[in-house]
């Protein structure tokens, strides 16, 4: 009788037992412990990378002006008479776009845009895209920045045989045939990269340029040299100004909140 007794408190005690470890296995834990384990990365996995922050703006303006020093070299002009069609659309002589100066030696065609001091951010590129028009066998305008992911479109105002042959480095090279009846085509790219050629191989005196950016912060210079970065968030930054036949060059700038800071760059020809 005792050994009976003795055998049932044991199994009494087992049962309430197990029926504790089911109670846990059950959802016995806190919710904070559950969210705890949930939310651990699985041994030996990486956990998530944070999400990229979105591309911040301001109110700050850098005003660039681009000048050019030294005697200006008398450069040929365009000679169309491969396609006497394209030279009947010309008057006269048409200048080269090598070197485009104002009146006091502005410097267009200048590609001025921030190179550091901006976060690792990711900037949405913007709805409204970056025009070049093929017009009067030239492509219009000369320079152009686009931000990753923004639409880059090619219109053909000829109505010629033209192609859009791009060159770059890092993005896909690609060659666009443009037919007269081919009013326009777009192309947009995928990684930032430094300025590369855009060139028309069936008339080969044009010829463009176009860097492409992961920020919004660049202009292109005009005749009359200016070229101002607008919506920048204060800070300290390298400028740099690039033209393609005279090299580029950096300043560092710091601008404040509605403020507006000054950069000028002189450029002369090479030795």
């Amino acid at each position: 009788m005792i050994t009976r007794r003795k055998s049932t408190a044991l199994w009494s005690v087992l049962a309430l037992a197990w029926g504790a470890l089911a109670l846990v296995a059950c959802g016995g834990e806190k919710a904070g412990d559950n969210a705890a384990t949930a939310a651990a990365p699985a041994e030996g996995s990486a956990a998530p990378a944070p999400a990229a922050a979105a591309g911040p703006t301001g109110t700050a303006t850098v005003a660039g002006t681009a000048t050019y020093e030294g005697d200006v070299p008398k450069l040929k002009p365009v000679s169309m008479s491969a396609d006497p069609t394209c030279a009947s659309k010309h008057t006269g002589d048409v200048p080269s776009d090598v070197l485009v100066l104002g009146p006091a030696k502005e410097l267009a065609n200048v590609f001025i845009y921030v190179k550091e001091g901006l976060p690792d951010a990711t900037w949405a590129p913007p709805a409204t895209p970056v025009t070049i028009d093929q017009n009067g066998c030239l492509y219009h305008p000369h320079v152009v920045g686009v931000v990753v992911g923004q639409k880059l479109d090619f219109l053909n105002s000829d109505g010629l045989l033209h192609n859009v042959h791009a060159l770059p480095n890092v993005n896909q090279e690609f060659n666009i045939a443009m037919p007269a009846e081919r009013k326009s085509a777009e192309h947009t790219f995928e990684q930032a990269e430094g300025m590369f050629n855009v060139k028309c191989d069936v008339h080969p005196w044009m010829t463009a340029y176009v860097g492409v950016l992961k920020h919004p912060f660049f202009a292109v210079s005009g005749t009359d040299g200016k070229a101002n970065i607008a919506n920048l968030p204060a800070g300290t930054y390298t400028i740099e100004a690039w033209h393609e036949k005279l090299g580029s060059q950096t300043q560092q700038v710091t601008v404040t909140d509605g403020g507006t800071a000054s950069v000028n760059f002189v450029f002369k020809r090479p030795a």
